[in-house]
Parts: structure tokens; C-alpha cells; sequence
């Protein structure tokens, strides 16, 4: 892959689009950085939802320690309460299927029940979120869903013996030199599983980096490589319009040559004997986005904040950026 082409072809298309940051490392080097101001680089800012994969690095890294139990472990150690539940499915519910969101929950994350905004109107986030009743049987279908995040940091919370945050601090952005954030907590003092962390884009990159190192930083292992490929790879088929699949509170997904505004997935006839080019990501609210290319080693911040009046880009990376990513790859075969 031509990286003088890749840094010509993303400053056309990157500095139209108004984002608030765009950066781009290869190899762990710096390749592109785009800020919209000096404050985009220096101030921290809401990830939203990416924060849920941090809660599933927290979690893999609490494994890791033997501070949880594997993943198939009933949700009814942690919550003794479910296993009066009159549904006898609940408290069978494991901790794997809270990590990818296929626990069956009925919930409806934003419209209709507008289950997340009326679960953070409750006292209490987790028990509102364990008290939904169960649409789906455990395991067999992906529902978006912020409460069972809250669970899971809760579940931290409950066996490290200290806040999410000082966890963190400890394991995690110490290690990475990660000094500047701010978390918001629910009314139990519960770091927001599933949002309401604030980070700088710079930050954002090395989280990302260290997953493409699978877990190593600076020559430390701070997560295991087992742990980082199983939360990270398709387990789950995720419901339309969102694409690919879902692993422990990652997306993942491929690019093939396809034409993503096309219901179908066809391909063009040139794309047909080329591999696809597998991609990971966080991915949080209003166009925040941490990228992963194993087979590139590339990594990608995306941040924005404006508003949908503002008519905010969409979809940079999958539509624009993988495309391009793709055509380098395959100009030299």
C-alpha cells in the first residue's frame, strides 16, 4: 500500500466534511491528522458509545486478572435476585451475551419505547434494565441496547473492588499515558457503561493501536491477545439497517469492492477474486469512531460534533475511506 497516495487521497476527501478530527496511523506511525481547530486537538469531548468498547477492554482485562469468571458464567451470580425471575431464561442470561448484546432484552434503544433515555430517568439504571422483560430468547439475536452495558459496568465495578474509572486509571489509560478524561456516573455512582465518556482523538488512537497490537503496549501486555481477537471477531449478525456483525462491544465488519448504497451486497465483476478487507470498530454517537485494520496494521480516529441540522457526514470510513484503502491494496496485486 502506496502511503504518499493514501495521505493525497485523504486530504481531497477529509478536510470538506468539517469534521472535528481525523487521524490515521500505520505501522504505529502518525500518517494523517486532521483538526478542524487547535481545541478539536486539545480539548476532550463525548465518545458516546464508544465508550462501550472500553468497558469491553475492562472487562476482558478484569478476566485476564481472574477478577470475573469466563464468559459463559450465568448473569445470576452477579445478580442473585433474577433467580426468582418468573421468566426461568433470565438468570441464565451469560456474560458473553450482555457483551454482545444478544441477552434478549426487550428494549428499544432510541423511538418506540425509547428504552434508554427512560432507563437514565430511573434511580436505578441496572435494576430498570434487569427488570425488562425478555423479547428473544437469550443468544440468538443481537439488540442494540445501553442497559445491559450499565450492567456491566456495574459487574466490574462489583468485582474489582473499586470505580470503573480508578480501574481504568490502573490498567488502562495509565499505561497508555491517558491523563485527560472526564466519565459520567449513574445514580449509584456506576461509571456510564454504555456513553458518557470524554477523551481527546489522540487518545482515541492509542486505544485503538493497542488493539492492533493485540493488547501489547510499549512491550507490556496489558490485555491478552486471546482475549482481544475473541471480543473483536463476528459473533453475532447484527439486525439491518446497521451492517456486518457484533462482538464483545465492538463492530465488525468487511469491504469488498461492494457498492454500500445498494441493498444487495453485488459486488463489481474486478472485485470478484480479491479478499475482503476485514475492519473492527467502536462506534459512538454523531460520527465518533475508532478503526481497526489488522491486515494494514491502520488505525482511524474519526470525531465530529454537529449537530443533524449541520447535516453531518455519515459512514466517512465504510464509504469513502475503505473504498480508497481497498483499491491501494489491490492496485499491486
Amino acid at each position: 500500500m502506496n502511503l504518499s497516495t493514501l495521505h493525497h487521497t485523504l486530504q481531497h476527501i477529509i478536510p470538506p466534511l468539517d469534521l472535528r478530527s481525523c487521524l490515521v496511523s500505520v505501522r504505529g506511525e502518525m500518517m494523517y491528522k486532521h483538526y478542524r481547530d487547535a481545541q478539536a486537538e486539545t480539548h476532550i469531548a463525548k465518545i458516546n458509545s464508544c465508550t462501550k468498547s472500553f468497558i469491553s477492554a475492562l472487562i476482558c482485562i478484569a478476566m485476564d486478572q481472574g477478577l470475573l469468571p469466563e464468559a459463559d458464567i450465568p448473569l445470576s451470580t452477579f445478580f442473585p435476585q433474577l433467580t426468582s425471575d418468573p421468566d426461568p431464561r433470565k438468570p441464565a442470561i451469560t456474560l458473553e451475551q450482555l457483551l454482545t448484546m444478544t441477552a434478549g432484552f426487550n428494549w428499544d434503544e432510541f423511538g418506540g419505547q425509547n428504552s434508554f433515555p427512560r432507563m437514565t430517568r430511573t434511580e436505578h439504571w441496572v435494576n430498570f434494565t434487569l427488570e425488562q422483560r425478555l423479547r428473544h430468547k437469550p443468544g440468538t439475536h443481537m439488540e442494540y441496547n445501553s442497559g445491559v452495558s450499565q450492567i456491566l459496568s456495574s459487574i466490574l465495578m462489583q468485582h474489582t473492588g473499586m470505580s470503573v474509572a480508578a480501574y481504568a486509571e490502573r490498567y488502562l489509560f495509565g499505561p497508555l499515558g491517558i491523563q485527560h478524561y472526564e466519565w459520567e456516573q449513574d445514580p449509584q455512582g456506576v461509571h456510564t457503561g454504555g456513553f458518557g465518556l470524554r477523551l481527546l482523538p489522540a487518545d482515541l488512537l492509542k486505544f485503538g493501536e493497542l488493539y492492533l497490537q493485540e493488547g501489547i503496549w510499549e512491550g507490556k501486555q496489558l490485555i491478552s491477545s486471546q482475549r482481544i481477537q475473541r471480543s473483536t471477531q463476528p459473533l453475532i449478525t447484527v439486525p439491518l439497517p446497521n451492517h456486518g456483525s457484533y462482538g464483545w462491544h465492538w463492530w465488525v465488519d468487511q469491504y469488498a469492492g461492494q457498492d454500500l448504497d445498494e441493498n444487495s451486497p453485488s459486488q463489481p465483476a474486478n472485485s470478484v477474486n480479491h479478499k475482503p478487507l476485514n475492519y473492527y470498530y467502536a462506534r459512538g454517537f454523531g460520527g465518533q469512531y475508532v478503526y481497526i485494520v489488522p491486515e494494514l496494521q491502520l488505525v482511524t480516529v474519526l470525531t465530529n460534533d454537529k449537530r443533524k441540522k449541520e447535516k453531518p457526514p455519515i459512514d466517512v470510513f465504510p464509504r469513502l475511506i475503505v473504498p480508497e484503502l481497498w483499491k491501494l491494496v489491490h492496485l499491486s496485486d
